[in-house]
């Protein structure tokens, strides 16, 4: 029998540990996403601990109109923002176990508008 979405998502995340690590110099961009909302930390995997979060259930984000796609891009701006003040310049994306578009993507496009380099 073939895997569920789940269990698929959770073997790719698995995978995808393996290779990226955060580190104080390159920390991991890590996403998460439900069905209503969208959530990214930066993450320092040598110490664990995450240095910057952003999610569309901030204050500043919740005001704000439009589609999941636009919020998510928001979110991507938000966190290079936060990312930038605390002196992080490149991350390694991890997404999380999830396919590289839609709302994934959008938030990756707004984290490299917003400066981060991944």
């Amino acid at each position: 029998m073939g895997l569920s979405k789940t269990q698929r998502r959770e073997r790719i995340q698995k995978r995808i540990r393996k290779i990226s690590n955060g580190t104080a110099e390159r920390p991991r961009l890590s996403v998460y996403r439900s069905n209503k909302e969208i959530y990214a930390q930066v993450i320092d995997d040598t110490k664990g601990v995450t240095l910057v979060s952003a999610s569309s259930r901030d204050k500043e984000l919740t005001k704000s109109k439009g589609t999941k796609t636009e919020i998510a891009s928001q979110v991507g701006k938000a966190v290079a923002e936060k990312a930038k003040k605390a002196g992080i310049d490149a991350v390694a994306f991890d997404r999380g176990g999830n396919l590289y578009h839609g709302r994934v993507k959008s938030l990756a496009e707004g984290a490299r508008e917003g400066g981060l380099k991944f």
